[in-house]
């Protein structure tokens, strides 16, 4: 015989033909190469989901379950507004503005039709006493909107407005 060991031996018209022995894994290997690592899997899948780990990665990612649903934006266009600047010189400055500002509720948008000529009086006074240098660039206009978002919400106290947006605004 060779030194191949045999499962089997046939003897056909004399001659000896050996199949070769097949091998099986035993418990040990099974244990370490298949068992072992899916028990590691599970204990690592079970740390990540336990300790939340994985939440920073959802949020980045766009899919975080614990956010909180996105509400409605609503829009509430005001009448145009023309206003004379303050002036120091002969020729009259005029600013011609359309806002629109942007709520959560929509229930806001019938309180604050009752609550419009307030708000268009606090506009009409604070953009009354403005400068043409009151103005100019972005820094000008951002002043502007974050003063008129002011004076907005404290004109409709119990309504929140999240923003003022500029539609149209016209410097002459």
């Amino acid at each position: 015989m060779s030194d191949t060991t045999a499962d089997e031996t046939d003897v056909e018209g004399g001659d000896v033909v050996e199949t070769p022995k097949r091998r099986r894994f035993s418990g040990k290997k099974l244990v370490l190469l298949v068992v072992l690592p899916l028990l590691l899997l599970g204990i690592a899948g079970g740390a990540v989901w336990k300790l939340n780990l994985l939440a920073p990665v959802l949020k980045m990612a766009g899919m975080d379950p614990d956010a909180p649903k996105a509400k409605p934006v609503l829009f509430y266009d005001l009448p145009e507004m023309l206003v004379n600047l303050n002036s120091t010189t002969k020729q009259a400055s005029y600013l011609k503005l359309r806002v629109a500002l942007e709520l959560d509720d929509p229930l806001a948008t019938k309180k604050l039709d009752d609550l419009l000529p307030r708000v268009l009086d606090n506009f009409q006074v604070y953009l009354r006493e403005l400068r043409m240098e009151d103005l100019n660039g972005s820094s000008g206009l951002y002043r502007l909107k974050e003063e008129l978002l002011l004076r907005i919400n404290a004109a409709v106290q119990p309504i929140h407005v999240n923003d003022v947006l500029f539609k149209e605004m016209l410097v002459q």
